[in-house]
């Protein structure tokens, strides 16, 4: 890298992927700032992070605009602003224009924005498209959800379409139902009757290893400048959650989908999008998109170093992108949810220790713990003994999720 001059700002960083912002950019001598609202988060113990500014963002407001400003004055120079979330992306986009004052943003369209947070937004813009997806129905009321119930070949999946908003709830995004008294009873427990937020999504019967994966960078043309594929060897929450153990492997219809309606639709930015693979008709077919960085970036990285990051900070900063080759075969692991996702495995008899270790062999990179950065990792230690309730709460419900596959 030529120019690392320009400084990034990671806006909400209690995740592990802000960690690896830090880490990417940071390793290249790139100042990285942090604005979260959790003073525990991993990133803020990484000896990456050049400053910490701590404010209520758990929902953002038009104050957010000018508290933003004022923290891009404060690092002094003209930033770049990177969002780790589906909330924190449609609020940048929408006010792009009065943050590029002080900040620079790949800036993809705030409609196109909105669309693919949606799940329901993008299930039909898939469609549109022709990008096979599972079959989906989205109800109004718990009538409707009654009346469909009466038709419908379970077990059955129940989404949140607006993911970031069952969190701020404290519901959970996605759960399983077995039978119509267990569908009814889940969606009395998570929907809310004035804000309707809950699809029926058809059940891809199959593992982990059927969930692949695509990250990449869009530039102003919407070409994809560095692509990525691999898939998920395991998840948390167990079946139904983020990929805690991950593998690049070389997809070619995965990538030239992604490629080809990323170009139809405009799409210009770092993506992260999920397939599965139907067995059933030999199709992968779209389960989520991310208009952003996605939680297992890290995963995938090229030989030469080049990750969905850096290709954004040298094109934003005008600077030549060699994409370079990620080895198939490199694996990715978030320590603690993959701790949990093993011993869910293992409590059911689906992984020995045997198996465990073939699975973690020739894992290249971890979440939080670095040789050169140790101390995230006890900064993750701390974090999780504060979610120590939640984290209980997600293990009951993995038990509950897998006892029927």
């Amino acid at each position: 890298m030529a120019n690392s001059s320009t400084p990034v700002l990671v806006l909400k960083s209690s995740n592990h992927y802000g960690l690896g912002v830090l880490r990417s950019l940071g390793r290249l001598g790139i100042h990285v700032y942090v604005v979260s609202d959790d003073s525990r988060a991993p990133a803020f113990f990484s000896r990456y992070c050049r400053g910490i500014f701590l404010r209520d963002i758990a929902e953002f407001t038009e104050n957010s605009v000018g508290d933003l400003l004022n923290i891009g004055r404060k690092i002094g120079r003209r930033s770049i602003l990177i969002p780790t979330t589906d909330d924190g992306v449609i609020f940048l986009a929408d006010h792009a224009d009065a943050l590029k004052e002080r900040f620079m943003l790949a800036n993809p369209r705030a409609d196109l924005v909105r669309s693919l947070c949606s799940k329901k937004e993008m299930y039909y813009l898939a469609r549109k498209y022709g990008v096979p997806t599972a079959e989906t129905v989205f109800p109004e009321s718990r009538e409707d959800v009654l009346n469909l119930a009466k038709n419908t070949t379970f077990p059955i999946m129940l989404k949140a379409i607006r993911s970031w908003s069952s969190k701020r709830r404290g519901q959970g995004s996605v759960v399983l139902a077995r039978t119509e008294r267990e569908l009814i009873k889940k969606y009395d427990a998570m929907e809310d009757p004035e804000e309707p937020n809950l699809m029926l999504q058809e059940f891809i019967p199959g593992g982990d290893e059927t969930i692949w994966m695509f990250n990449g960078y869009f530039n102003q043309s919407s070409d994809c400048l560095v692509g990525f594929t691999g898939r998920k060897i395991r998840q948390w929450p167990a079946h139904r959650g983020v990929a805690s153990l991950g593998i690049c492997l070389k997809n070619e219809t995965v990538e030239k989908t992604t490629k080809e309606f990323m170009k139809a639709v405009g799409y210009r930015g770092i993506l992260d999008i999920g397939y599965r693979y139907d067995a059933r008709d030999g199709r992968y077919k779209v389960l989520d998109i991310n208009p952003r960085i996605g939680c297992t970036f890290r995963l995938f990285v090229a030989d030469n170093g080049m990750d969905v990051v850096r290709a954004l900070y040298l094109d934003i900063t005008g600077q030549p992108i060699v994409p370079g080759l990620a080895p198939d075969g490199r694996k990715w692991l978030v320590e603690d949810l993959d701790l949990a996702s093993s011993l869910i495995a293992y409590r059911r008899e689906r992984l020995s220790l045997k198996e465990w270790i073939d699975s973690v062999r020739g894992v290249r990179e971890m979440a939080y713990f670095a040789l050169d950065d140790p101390l995230p990792l006890l900064g993750a230690f701390v974090h999780d003994v504060g979610e120590a309730l939640i984290l209980r709460h997600e293990i009951l419900n993995s038990l509950a999720f897998s006892g029927g596959q």
